[in-house]
């Protein structure tokens, strides 16, 4: 059943109830809000802005978007893209797209006009939507994004090269366009990462949507009832996919912009949120904030906040302990996934496994797991290989690029994800590192994630990412760049001291104390720090006996 259904199901079902709401955390201008939305009587701190959408206006909305389409002549099988950043116009447009037969392609808002322009050409994109947070990016490119593609602006003050979207589609229907969908059809293009290079295109049938949607309610349970604070970037399988479980439900859902550790648990508590899906670093300064007395919990009403998740990258076990010390009610959950399986959930912790945090957990609902080695076939249990999965929500290829999908999808639709992991005796899979980032040194392989994972326990250390550096002896070094908490102190002394007690040939050759740079989904940019570093004049332990 492709996704939309579910939409419609929910306007025909609970039309008046409300489906999503719009937190603008950063929005302090007067002057962009209406009189209803600006308290007069403090008028140097106006309230937040908060916009909202029932289930039936958020249908009809998603129908004028499609109409509008149709009606500038795309056609099933076209490509729209949407480049905005998270706001309440984004998922109608979203559901639009799908409704009038075309793929939707959202794009990183993080793009430069060079990936942007890349993209577009790319996934054979004929019409972008686009905010206002884009025009400086897209006046660079305006001239070649105009030939034979439409440009919808969705904002004040249109520029000259694109259409008005406010006004174009208010004068569209409401009514369902009609257009036939099924599970076969193609639904979506989204984009890998793009660490090593332009981002490839990858290709999904309105299969792998629904299934998404299946495998989160499974997974946790969203009910009528449950409100889910949704934080990440919709342009991202995860953020979307997550709340795709409360469009099976039928549930609220609450888009907060403007993030900080007081914004998110004020959204919380004033929206009643439920669930939560938190990246690693928003975690931790929500914990580090409640440690400095900059956040007190009984300030704010959070009895009904039952589930934090985390995903999109490896998860320290020291933070989910400290987590669950703060907030001993919560259920916790890791979930594992990507782009080109659909998101989040084709491995996943389960709440009922907390015991084995650290893990990324067992086989999601309706996937298969396996561990291979360089020649894809199967090692032994407790082996290090890499993670292949198989599923109903595996991409159909990389879109236009046969090669790349060859090197990662085999015939039999198992999909390599080029992350290195091992399986216990238990059956639950660790997450050891990504392929390309496992650093070979004297010849030993070197997994930077279970490095991390040992310095994560320095209750000094907020962010630590450990990369290979080049090194004329031994090929490459393990070494260290660490972000220390505020308030504390760490020398480089007591930090190779601390990492004695890894065995010798794990402990970093060397240490940087700096920022750990991490992307809109929360990865740590490590391909940036091997370019920033690599040639650094940095410290070296040298005594490492």
């Amino acid at each position: 059943m492709p996704i939309t259904h579910l939409l419609e199901k929910n306007a025909r079902e609970f039309p008046e109830d409300i489906a999503l709401v719009a937190l603008n955390a950063q929005m302090k201008d007067p002057r962009r809000l209406s009189w209803k939305e600006y308290d007069l009587t403090q008028q140097t701190k106006p309230k937040p802005y908060r916009r909202e959408l029932t289930w039936r206006a958020f249908d009809e909305k998603a129908n004028r978007v499609a109409n509008l389409l149709l009606s500038r002549n795309v056609k099933k099988g076209d490509k729209v893209g949407i480049l905005m950043m998270n706001c309440l116009e984004w998922l109608p447009i979203y559901f639009g797209i799908l409704k009038s037969g075309a793929l939707a392609v959202p794009l990183n808002f993080r793009y430069a006009s060079d990936e942007i322009e890349y993209c577009v050409d790319l996934a054979d994109v004929s019409v972008l939507f686009f905010g206002s947070e884009f025009i400086e990016r897209l006046d660079q490119i305006a001239e070649p994004l105009q030939k034979n593609r439409l440009l919808f602006y969705v904002g004040d003050g249109c520029p000259k090269y694109a259409e008005n979207y406010y006004r174009e589609v208010s004068d569209m229907p409401s009514v369902n366009p009609g257009v036939e969908l099924t599970d076969d059809d193609y639904g979506a293009i989204y984009f890998s990462s793009g660490t090593t290079g332009f981002p490839k295109a990858i290709l999904h049938k309105h299969r792998s949507l629904s299934q998404s949607a299946v495998v989160e309610q499974k997974h946790h349970g969203q009910q009528k009832d449950d409100v889910f604070l949704c934080i990440p970037p919709l342009y991202h399988t995860g953020a979307k996919m997550h709340w795709f479980g409360s469009l099976i439900s039928g549930s609220r859902a609450v888009l907060l912009t403007g993030i900080s550790p007081e914004t998110i648990v004020k959204a919380v508590s004033t929206e009643h949120c439920s669930i939560v899906w938190l990246l690693v670093p928003w975690a931790q300064d929500i914990l580090d904030a409640i440690d400095r007395g900059q956040i007190d919990l009984k300030d704010y009403d959070l009895d009904q906040w039952r589930l934090m998740h985390i995903g999109a990258q490896p998860v320290p076990k020291s933070l989910v302990r400290r987590w669950l010390e703060v907030f001993p009610h919560h259920q916790y959950d890791t979930n594992y996934g990507l782009s080109e399986a659909i998101g989040p959930g084709c491995v996943h912790l389960g709440v009922e496994n907390v015991d084995h945090v650290g893990s990324i957990g067992i086989p999601g609902y309706g996937w298969e797991c396996r561990i291979v080695d360089e020649n894809r076939n199967d090692v032994k249990q407790g082996e290090v290989g890499e993670l292949a999965v198989k599923g109903p929500g595996v991409m159909e290829e990389y879109y236009k690029n046969r090669e790349a999908t060859a090197e990662t999808l085999s015939d039999d639709r198992w999909l390599f994800t080029g992350d290195m992991a091992k399986q216990d005796e238990q059956g639950f899979y660790y997450l050891v590192d990504r392929k390309k980032d496992v650093i070979i040194s004297g010849g030993e392989n070197l997994y930077p994630v279970q490095i991390e994972d040992f310095i994560h326990k320095n209750e000094a250390i907020k962010d630590v990412a450990v990369i290979g550096l080049p090194d004329h002896r031994l090929g490459e070094i393990a070494t260290a760049i660490v972000e220390v908490r505020e308030g504390y102190h760490l020398s480089e002394y007591e930090l190779s001291d601390f990492c004695r007690d890894l065995p010798k040939y794990k402990r970093p050759r060397k240490y940087i104390f700096a920022h750990v740079p991490r992307n809109a989904t929360g990865k740590i940019e490590k391909p940036l720090l091997r370019r920033m570093y690599g040639g650094a004049n940095i410290v070296e332990e040298e005594n490492q006996g």
